[in-house]
This record gives C-alpha cells, structure tokens and sequence, in this order.
C-alpha cells in the first residue's frame, strides 16, 4: 500500500507525459528512472533495523531494553499472538542474515549487513 501512495504521489510531482500529440501518465519504471531513490518500504526497513541494533546494544539497566527482552507474563489473549520488533526483523527476508542467529561477528555487523541486503549494489 505504502509503494502504491508512493507512485501516486509521483505521478502528481513528475506529471503526464505527452507523446504523438497525445497526453498519458508515466509508467512505474519510467518513475522509478526519474527518482532514483530506494523504495518508502526499504527506507522503512533500514529505520528500523537501525532501531532495533541500537535497542540491542543499549545498557541492561536502560528501561527500553528491559521491555525490548521482557518476556510475556499472564494469559494470553484469543487469536494470534502479536509480533515483537524482533521477530518482524528476523522474519523479512531482506535484513536475514548469518549474524542474526549466531552473533559471531557482533551488533554493529549484523545492522551493517543487513542494511547492505537493502540498499543493493
């Protein structure tokens, strides 16, 4: 949804183009040559996977890393069980990699490679 508002709105900034006399919209990829940025939903996912390696190399005493590894406590309620932060950045097939399941190469390498999955060459 969020790339579809993005193309509308480009639509709007870059215009109609007229060819053979005759006026029609630009297509996806004639937007995307125009604007030459990464999509709103990888510059979303980059924010936060920053995020989140900053969560995780906070101090054990901070309150927000203390919620960010809390466990659940109580009954759970009806249907599906929300999704943490975590699991949403473990779940995205773009930010997967080795350094998320075995930590060997430390915090800062597993946000640096996974934000290079992103970006792309």
């Amino acid at each position: 949804m969020l790339m579809t508002w993005e193309r509308k709105i480009l639509r709007k900034i870059y215009g109609a183009t007229k060819e053979n006399g005759q006026w029609r919209i630009k297509t996806n990829e004639e937007l995307m040559t125009k604007y030459k940025a990464p999509h709103i939903v990888n510059i979303i996912k980059i924010q936060r996977l920053e995020w989140l390696v900053h969560v995780v190399r906070m101090n054990e005493t901070r309150s927000v890393k203390r919620i960010f590894e809390r466990k659940s406590e109580g009954q759970r309620g009806r249907g599906r069980p929300r999704l943490r932060s975590i699991n949403v950045s473990r779940r995205s097939k773009e930010t997967r990699c080795e350094t998320m399941e075995n930590k060997s190469t430390g915090k800062r390498g597993m946000g640096k490679e996974a934000k290079a999955k992103l970006k792309g060459p």
